[in-house]
């Protein structure tokens, strides 16, 4: 596997993530960020951001298998959530969770939160961006 995931003592360890991950691949996979569009561009889960989040990873996932790739080997995932507060987190963690039911899989590459003013669909709520290496 071309992915090492860690969390380095002296860091706290995060249930949903860890903190470093070491990439030995050759080739590296930037996937665009995904929002809650199904295969024919329509949205889902208008205001629902759990939904909006699980659609998220789940196009995530299909992005990552059509070159190859899985949630294994996913570096670093990005997500910008509109009108963040931390009370959301909660949504979030649901989300995630609906995905990975559904992909078999549990995110858990280094991640960042990024709470943003608006994205270029007034009906999406989050996008979600990954990077990737394979062997």
């Amino acid at each position: 596997m071309a992915v090492a995931l860690v969390n380095p003592t002296g860091l706290p360890e995060i249930p949903i993530y860890h903190q470093v991950s070491v990439a030995t691949g050759s080739k590296l996979i930037h996937v665009a960020g995904q929002v809650a569009w199904d295969a024919d561009g329509a949205n889902v889960g208008i205001g629902d951001l759990a939904a909006q989040v699980e659609q998220c990873y789940l196009n995530v996932g299909t992005a990552l298998a059509g070159v190859g790739a899985t949630f294994d080997d996913v570096v670093k995932l990005t997500m910008h959530v509109v009108d963040w507060h931390p009370d959301r987190m909660p949504q979030v963690l649901d989300g995630i969770a609906r995905a990975a039911a559904t992909l078999g899989v549990t995110p858990a590459a280094p991640a960042s939160l990024f709470g943003i003013v608006a994205l270029d669909v007034p009906e999406h709520l989050v996008e979600l961006e990954a990077t990737a290496v394979l062997d």
